[in-house]
């Protein structure tokens, strides 16, 4: 019996904000790679995020070497877009005043 040969396409999906995730889980395909980049194999991969199939794990890795520049620029627009969050939150409540706010309560408290 021959084997049959099918392709399949790498388990991704993006959601409404623009997030490509792996297969039906919350795990991104931001956080497979960088675990990846670390030098973690795929099975460390899928015991570290349990949700992932095995599969999907090998597949997310060969659609990324296979799209390697195409990833990496869609890594680097993503992370982008975290530093620009970043920057509207430290913003709107600076964490230095916020850190001063909760050390003055804590020794306010401390002093009762």
């Amino acid at each position: 019996m021959p084997l049959a040969i099918v392709a399949e396409s790498a388990p991704l999906e993006t959601d409404a904000d623009g997030v490509v995730r792996v297969g039906k889980t919350r795990i991104t395909l931001d956080t497979l790679i960088a675990v990846f980049k670390q030098g973690a194999t795929a099975e460390e991969i899928g015991y570290r995020y349990p949700s992932l199939q095995l599969a999907d794990v090998y597949a997310t890795i060969a659609f990324y070497l296979k799209h390697q520049q195409e990833v990496e620029m869609y890594l680097q627009q993503r992370q982008l877009e975290a530093q620009e969050v970043r920057r509207i939150n430290e913003a709107r409540c600076d964490p230095q005043g916020l850190r001063d706010r909760l050390l003055a309560r804590k020794a306010e408290q401390e002093a009762c």
